[in-house]
Formats: structure tokens, sequence, C-alpha cells
């Protein structure tokens, strides 16, 4: 299996109301430092995944509905937590919808992709990610 991955970062805002939280559970910021992996079984004919420039691309535009946003407001994240793992999947879903249009403007067959990842890091030692298979 053949992965590439890119990376970006995004600052936002949150809480996360519940006791389990401790300090969180009031309005603070986060940056988070957003890696994008997508895997493939083969090879495009330029023995590439896909396109570097074309993937930072869907990423940056996955990112730019949370760039400073308050996820306490954020349509997507109403009457749930926006932990770092909703955040995460939250992306990578996003990024997957993306993904077709990526690659069928840069020439390339879609196809081929049959997973990604999205990793989070809040902290150089902590870190969570969601992964999902392509259909």
């Amino acid at each position: 299996m053949y992965s590439l991955t890119v990376r970006d970062h995004v600052m936002i805002a949150h809480s996360l109301p519940r006791p389990a939280f401790g300090p969180a559970q009031g309005l603070h910021g986060a940056t988070f430092v957003v890696e994008l992996t997508v895997r493939a079984r083969e090879l495009d004919e330029n023995a590439t995944v896909m396109d570097i420039g074309a993937l930072s691309g869907v990423l940056g535009e996955a990112l730019e509905g949370l760039r400073y946003r308050n996820l306490d407001e954020h349509p997507a994240f109403e009457g749930r937590l926006s932990t770092t793992e909703a955040v995460a999947r939250h992306l990578a879903e996003d990024v997957a919808g993306r993904l077709g249009e990526a690659t069928a403007a840069a020439g390339a067959e879609g196809d081929r992709l049959v997973g990604l990842s999205v990793v989070l890091r809040e902290h150089p030692d902590a870190w969570a990610g969601y992964s999902l298979d392509l259909p």
C-alpha cells in the first residue's frame, strides 16, 4: 500500500463542557497541526499516489471552514462535543467528499485511492485521528 501525507495547521476556539475535561470545559483556543494521508494500492502513470499540490489544496479547502472559528457555534458540531477526535472525523469526511473533484481536476483516476487518515496534533506528545476506507 502506498501513501502520501501533507500537513497544515488550523487555529480554533471551543469548549468541552463536561467535568471529564477539567479546565478545558471553558472556552479556549487550540492550534492543531493537521496531517492528511491518502492511500492507494497502485501508483498512477506518474508513479505517484496523487499530486502533492492537489492534496494540499484539498486539505486547505477543508480547513477553511474551521479557521479562526468557535466550534461551539459551528453547524457541524451543533449538539456534539468538538473533541480532537470529533474534529478529525469531521475533516476526514469533508476531505473524502472533496477528493473526487481534486483527482479529476488533476487528470487522475480517483478510484485508485482506497483510504485516508486525518491526524490532529494538539501537542507534541498528544494527538488523535480518524481513518476511513474510500469506496
